[in-house]
């Protein structure tokens, strides 16, 4: 009994000196470590975490380890501390080849860590707080970068797992210097204080794009623009209305189905029919909400940084601020990451409010997109899209993404805009492919101003050159556009694009009313096939070719005109008013040259014209004759129009000079013969009018004609040498007899007409023209065609079998 008293005195004793020591311990380990300066291990933190990342890494100020009571935790976990880690002044080494000496600077980074999942092999931290955060990025044309680390081989995968809550920061500032895209900016980030919903966000920016629309194309475009915009978004949710409707239908027949039966249906197939529309139903509400803009879904987070953006990318200026949801949630792949941007970039402006689905790896992007700017050209310097030159522009609509590792797509999806004083409306995609990226997507226009497609070619005013930053100057006195083409920029991308211009506003004396084309680009080469106009009641529709794929541009145009009528090609000309019959004709041009001007100037081909069954003004053919008793007489008591047996065009250009085989008009009264060349080299015009009466004539003036000067200043009238001579004639006769002197004033009948039927035999002739840099061969002057000079009568070549002497092949196109 005593001995097993003793035995438990002594058990005691010692689980009692136990106790004590490891309370001594304890005790000794919490003084340890509060009062341990942790400075001591800088060192070997340092080392470790060098090793880790490959790079010098350096805790430079204080590193502090204490221990505090968790904040929100209850019951006994409330008396487990939890250590709190912090160090100050932390850098992150650049590569000696770097301009900058660190990768990342931190002024003090603090955190806590949860003790009891440390027992799990977890490491849960509820937040980690960053103060001045700084990274510069840095890569050379080499494409050597900074941010790529030679991080260790890893054996396999870890035991331990990073559970991070939060992070925390008052301001961050990211630099960035690439010189493989020219790009040099710094981004200040912080965070906005409160979380601000997407919807607020959205309000915001549709202030501010309306604002900087008004600035583009001005308060009345902007509200047009806004108009469209709605109109666009009524009708979309109509549509959407519809299909859901449609959907609803169907899944509401499908269960009527099922629940009734049919006489032919059995039990099984009346289910399976419910279990169909049931699923079409579950389709159409799915797609619907893919259609409405992920930013409206509930489940999307809301902004919790601001960050500000200045430098310069691609050498242009750039400027501008956004918001961004929280860092972690850039982790969360199923919750779409809401982003804002407003960005300016030389004269265009960005704008964008939306969501990137799983950020991390970039799945998906659903934005609305604003754009204004100056020129639509401007964009390539930025995107790489080639698109022509145009008036200030500003656009509106959504724009949807999927990333894929070099097969990415972009839809800019029933967007609406105005270039200049025209509407645009329709949808454009981007597809990443090589060896070039495609541009597909069908553009409409419901009301084009037709000075708003002179950009495309160079046409424009001087004043609108400046405003879009071109500094070609047109020479004074020409007429035909001597701006280049960028052709480098046409091998960047190909395109497959359909425009429409519904209704064209243009100058009284235009008589153009529509137009539409189909733009082809293709590894160089530039295909409008065709660009199709609506002029004076028919069509005039050309099939161009641009090959820019070579120096210089190799063009090849054919152009067909039909049904053009005579009243209409003239709306503005009193004495045309009355005039009946339809212009026809055709032209094949060939040439090179980066320029309109240019190619132009090199042209080579034929361009053949005819008018059949027509009438025109009598008055206008007394006026050619220069009979001036008639002409007088017509004005004061009027007379009846005068029918046009046949009326042609043929002209062979070489090295762009057209010089007229035919160019003549026969009617009841007279026949007209004009003759001589148009030098499209240095816009010039000589030409020569013949008028020859079918009827006996008093008081006749009749003389050659002449139209000369250049094409912005032409200049029309009367041979003096011919008119002088019958002049002379009168006076000399008038003083021997006064009635002699009207013998030099009766103009005598001339009653051959045009052979007709050859005439339109050889214009109806199928136009040809050589290849690109090549000579049309002459060809002999059509015989019994009064009056004929052509450029190629002197070296006579075989002309082609001329097709059926019928205008009804014209007639029928």
């Amino acid at each position: 009994m005593v001995s097993s008293l003793n035995l438990g005195r002594t058990v005691g004793k010692i689980i009692a000196w136990l106790l004590a020591i490891i309370v001594v311990l304890v005790a000794a380990l919490a003084v340890f470590i509060v009062t341990f300066d942790w400075n001591h291990a800088r060192p070997w933190v340092n080392d470790k975490v060098s090793q880790a990342i490959g790079r010098p890494f350096a805790i430079e100020g204080d590193l502090k380890v204490d221990w505090q009571h968790p904040v929100g935790e209850i019951g006994w976990r409330a008396w487990v501390p939890w250590p709190r880690f912090s160090a100050a002044n932390i850098t992150v080494a650049n590569p000696d080849w770097t301009k900058q000496p660190h990768f990342a600077t931190l002024d003090e980074i603090d955190f806590q860590v949860e003790v009891l999942p440390l027992l799990a092999h977890d490491i849960v931290i509820p937040s980690i707080n960053l103060v001045n955060p700084s990274v510069d990025l840095e890569r050379l044309v080499d494409n050597r970068n900074n941010w790529t680390f030679k991080l260790p081989a890893s054996s396999g995968p870890s035991e331990w797992k990073l559970d991070l809550h939060d992070i925390v920061f008052s301001k961050g500032y990211v630099a960035l210097a690439d010189q493989k895209s020219k790009t040099d900016v710094k981004v200040t980030i912080d965070t906005l204080g409160q979380p601000i919903p997407v919807g607020e966000v959205m309000k915001q920016q549709e202030a501010a794009s309306r604002s900087a629309s008004a600035q583009v194309v001005g308060k009345q475009g902007a509200r047009r623009l806004a108009a469209q915009s709605a109109a666009a978004t009524a009708a979309a949710a109509a549509s959407e209305a519809s299909a859901a409707a449609a959907s609803e239908a169907t899944a509401a027949s499908g269960v009527s189905d099922a629940t009734t039966g049919t006489q032919t249906a059995s039990a099984s197939s009346a289910v399976s029919g419910a279990a169909v529309g049931a699923q079409t139903a579950s389709t159409a509400s799915s797609a619907s909400a893919t259609t409405a803009p992920r930013s409206a879904k509930p489940d999307v987070q809301a902004y919790s940084l601001g960050w500000t953006i200045k430098g310069t990318y691609n050498h242009t200026p750039l400027s501008g601020s956004g918001k961004v949801g929280g860092v972690l949630a850039l982790q969360d792949a199923d919750r779409p990451f809401p982003i804002q941007a407003d960005v300016k970039a030389g004269d265009l402006r960005v704008a964008l409010v939306g969501t990137l689905t799983d950020p991390a790896h970039l799945a998906a992007l659903d934005l609305r997109l604003w754009l204004q700017g100056t020129s639509m050209a401007h964009l390539y310097a930025l995107t790489g899209v080639t698109l022509p030159d145009t008036p200030p522009y500003a656009t509106d609509g959504r724009l949807i993404g999927q990333f894929r590792r070099g097969a990415s797509t972009f839809r800019y999806e029933n967007f609406t805009g105005r270039v200049g004083g025209s509407d645009l409306n329709g949808t454009l995609s981007y597809t990443q492919r090589e060896p070039r990226p495609l541009l597909q997507g069908e553009l409409v226009s419901n009301l084009l101003q037709f000075a708003d497609l002179a950009p495309i070619i160079g046409a424009d005013s001087k004043a609108s050159k400046a405003k879009r930053g071109d500094t070609t100057q047109q020479p004074a006195g020409r007429v035909l556009p001597v701006e280049q083409f960028r052709t480098d920029r046409w091998k960047a991308i190909d395109a497959d694009v359909k425009f429409t211009g519904r209704r064209i506003v243009k100058d009284a004396d235009l008589p153009i009313t529509d137009l539409y084309t189909h733009i082809v680009m293709t590894d160089g080469v530039l295909s409008l096939t065709p660009l199709r106009f609506g002029v004076a009641g028919g069509t005039l529709s050309s099939d161009i070719h641009l090959d820019g794929s070579s120096t210089p541009l190799k063009g090849r145009v054919s152009t067909s005109a039909r049904h053009l009528k005579l009243k209409q090609l003239f709306p503005t000309f009193k004495t045309m008013q009355s005039a009946l019959g339809e212009i026809n004709g055709d032209a094949a041009l060939s040439a090179t040259g980066n320029s309109p001007a240019a190619l132009a100037a090199t042209s080579n081909g034929e361009v053949k014209t005819l008018v059949t069954q027509g009438t025109v003004s009598r008055l206008l053919m007394e006026a050619a004759g220069l009979n001036v008793a008639n002409v007088v007489y017509e004005k004061l008591f009027g007379g009846k129009d005068v029918k046009i047996n046949c009326a042609a065009a043929d002209f062979v250009a070489t090295n762009g000079v057209l010089d007229a085989r035919v160019f003549a008009l026969d009617t009841d009264d007279a026949v007209i013969n004009i003759d001589g060349h148009i030098d499209l080299r240095d816009e010039s015009l000589d030409l020569g009018v013949h008028p020859h009466t079918k009827g006996f004539r008093i008081f006749s003036l009749r003389s050659p004609l002449y139209v000369k000067g250049t094409f912005k200043d032409p200049h029309v009238g009367v041979d003096v040498g011919a008119l002088a001579l019958r002049g002379g004639a009168m006076v000399g006769l008038g003083l021997l007899n006064p009635f002699a002197a009207l013998i030099p004033l009766i103009a005598p009948s001339n009653n051959k007409a045009l052979p007709c039927s050859e005439l339109l035999a050889q214009v109806n002739s199928k136009p040809v023209a050589p290849p690109p840099g090549q000579k049309e061969k002459p060809k002999p002057p059509l015989k019994g065609a009064p009056g004929a000079s052509p450029a190629g009568a002197a070296k006579p070549a075989t002309a082609r079998t001329p097709a059926p002497a019928d205008a009804a092949a014209y007639k029928g196109s």
